[in-house]
């Protein structure tokens, strides 16, 4: 028989990590969570209740806020081996605005986000390996894959949690541009639909409208404004109130006006006669219009109010044209 090595060699060591300006502000559990990727968060919440994460050699809870400077005792786990998964490929996107304290880009459609859920990698993570140097990248809110359009990114802690206030609060301004089948009424003006969000048998994520009183609901608010009336279509431009799931495409599509190219919600045979180049002659269509085309915020350093705005894409500019 061979030898046999002590359980203990095979273990990690015991890390002393000092908290940068990417952890500061941070929960220690947020903090570990991200440190130790690959590790179970049962197992990181056991580590801290434990007693075995010391900050500054003394004891913290979960909820312990972080301040630059301050040493963390991460004691040894076992990290899942992640070395022969390929890194994210460096990608810079669109700049709308940028400076030290945040970027705004123009996401493409057909790109998430972040990694997860199947996908590999998003904006987030091409955009940290595009820019080694920067010491904090973190994505303030999200767009569906689907979407295009304005993404705010935060370069600073202190501007991540500012804005995030603010998109929670409901102080930021956001507007969509949607084209949907049929003739939208002009008179429909505020859709106040509760929401609910469930998995398919698949493990889908999807959301459906339920009743007001339904106890599983959640309120949902969108201001619907009609810019163009087309022949078969309408063009739109949506505010919304709340931030749910897939408020806008499960809205638009329960009041019977799908958003074109919508493959969770849509008119199926409207996309596939789009995609196919048979609903407008001599015109491919393969992705879903809905564009974030406007955002005001206030600044989180300056407190000055930003309004950014994004050109729809060529191919929904295109397919304007064509109707």
């Amino acid at each position: 028989m061979g030898k046999v090595e002590p359980l203990s060699a095979a273990l990690p060591e015991v890390r002393r990590v000092t908290v940068d300006e990417a952890g500061e502000g941070q929960r220690l559990d947020n903090f570990l969570i991200r440190l130790l990727k690959g590790v179970p968060k049962t197992l990181v919440y056991r580590v801290i209740r434990s007693g075995e994460v010391r900050v500054n050699k003394g004891r913290a809870a979960a909820d312990t806020r972080l301040a630059l400077g301050d040493e963390v005792r991460v004691p040894p786990v076992r990290v899942a081996d992640r070395s022969h998964k390929a890194p994210a490929p460096a990608r810079e996107f669109p700049v709308l605005f940028e400076d030290e304290h945040l970027l705004c880009v123009d996401k493409p459609a057909g790109v998430a986000v972040h990694g997860g859920s199947g996908v590999s990698f998003g904006v987030i993570e091409q955009l940290r390996q595009a820019r080694p140097q920067a010491k904090f990248l973190e994505l303030v809110h999200r767009l569906d894959k689907e979407t295009s359009g304005l993404l705010l990114i935060a370069k600073k802690r202190s501007a991540l949690t500012a804005l995030q206030d603010q998109f929670r609060s409901r102080e930021t301004g956001k507007t969509y541009a949607a084209l949907v089948r049929g003739s939208w009424p002009a008179n429909r003006k505020v859709i106040d639909v509760a929401l609910h969000k469930f998995l398919t048998g698949e493990g889908e994520r999807r959301v459906r409208a339920v009743d007001a009183d339904a106890d599983e609901g959640k309120r949902s608010i969108t201001l619907v404004q009609v810019v163009q009336s087309l022949r078969d279509f309408s063009l739109l431009d949506v505010t919304i109130k709340t931030g749910r799931t897939h408020q806008i495409r499960v809205h638009l599509a329960h009041e019977g006006h799908p958003i074109v190219g919508d493959d969770k919600y849509g008119d199926f045979e409207l996309n596939k006669a789009l995609a196919r180049g048979q609903a407008v002659p001599g015109l491919r269509f393969e992705r879903m219009f809905l564009h974030a085309r406007r955002l005001a915020f206030d600044h989180p350093a300056s407190g000055e109010r930003i309004e950014l705005h994004a050109g729809l894409p060529p191919e929904c500019a295109t397919l304007l044209k064509h109707l």
